[in-house]
């Protein structure tokens, strides 16, 4: 194992350091890890909070900042962070308009993010919380009861992070988050593994004419291995995965901040269709370079083009990682004017910035 690392138990604790010292508009905590906007608790805005384990960068710590998230809990490499983290970066970050999680589809996440959701009701401030899951890939996994949350969490965290700066509510900006969530579909692939610190091996074996099609982030399994082939072949056959992925019905438990219970919503993810315009999103795994990204970009536009899909938007580059993995995520989020209203705001983080 080659990485820039001094102690396996000081990882995510010096990268912290390091992004302290680096970008002094955010407020970096330690104990416990936490990461708020330098401004907090910014009066009358809804505070708009993620997080999950380390690795996966900039994601989630790289988008705090003015138009995305308010704060991001960081747990230790691929996993999830404590109860406590959450809780304290809500009440750091909470100006009375309450706090909005959103929560990847990963088992301890979700555990963890509830638990944070009760402590902070009963502290009386105001809080929801918006599951993310998005991976057409797989239904279950070892992580997750239901689809895994990847790549729409970046796109989740962009636009209701701009309407909360814009003033929407707590339920509003639920609501929108709800929409988004429902409108993204994901898939990912690897050519290799990638190698946890504490582990010092790759997660995962993979041949060298192998690749593995439909992983998750943290390495785990996806729907088969199969030989090498072409970029385009690739690129073609997630993006029908992706597209023509029939209706999803899940169901979920949202925090009732009225009564102050976790209830149960049955939610229905409707398929893309001819006509639809999305925003495309073409992510690094963490170790395929932008100029392979770009060659997926160019089979993915003919792709939506030929199923009669508009691509509104785009985003193309590293923004939800899996360490050294190389490989690349595609997501197709469907857009409206309001989600597109949001995209194109401002924005000004470390990992995302434009017109600001």
């Amino acid at each position: 194992m080659k990485k820039l690392i001094n102690g396996i138990d000081d990882v995510v604790r010096e990268q912290l350091q390091g992004m302290a010292a680096a970008h002094p508009e955010l407020s970096v905590h330690i104990d416990p890890h936490y990461i708020v906007r330098g401004d907090a608790p910014v009066a009358g805005k809804v505070a708009v909070i993620s997080g999950g384990g380390s690795g996966h960068e900039p994601m989630h710590g790289g988008f705090v900042g003015v138009g995305m998230l308010d704060g991001a809990c960081p747990g230790e490499v691929f996993t999830s962070p404590t109860p406590d983290q959450m809780y304290e970066c809500g009440m750091a970050a909470n100006s009375g308009a309450g706090v909005l999680f959103l929560v990847k589809n990963y088992t301890g996440d979700v555990m963890n993010f509830e638990m944070a959701a009760e402590m902070l009701a009963a502290e009386g401030v105001p809080v929801q919380s918006i599951l993310i899951d998005d991976d057409v890939a797989v239904k279950d996994s070892l992580y997750t009861a239901g689809r895994r949350g990847v790549g729409t969490t970046v796109i989740i965290e962009k636009i209701v992070g701009a309407a909360a700066e814009a003033g929407y509510n707590l339920d509003q900006c639920a609501d929108l988050a709800r929409k988004v969530n429902s409108y993204g579909r994901s898939m990912g692939m690897a050519l290799t593994s990638c190698i946890v610190p504490a582990a010092g091996k790759p997660t995962f074996d993979l041949g060298d004419d192998e690749i593995e099609i439909g992983i998750g982030i943290h390495g785990e399994p996806g729907q088969k291995r199969m030989p090498m082939t072409s970029a385009d072949a690739i690129t073609e056959m997630m993006a029908l995965e992706i597209i023509e992925d029939d209706a999803y019905t899940r169901t979920v438990r949202e925090w009732d901040t009225e009564n102050g219970i976790w209830v149960e919503l049955e939610l229905t993810d409707e398929p893309l269709a001819a006509g639809d315009s999305v925003i495309a999103f073409v992510n690094s795994m963490g170790g395929t370079p932008v100029s392979e990204l770009y060659a997926v970009y160019r089979k993915l536009a003919a792709v939506c083009e030929d199923k009669g899909i508009t691509i509104a938007r785009n985003l193309i580059g590293p923004y939800i990682t899996s360490l050294e993995m190389q490989g690349f995520s595609i997501t197709l989020v469907k857009v409206d004017d309001e989600i597109l209203k949001f995209w194109d705001a401002p924005v000004n983080t470390p990992g995302l910035r434009w017109g600001a």
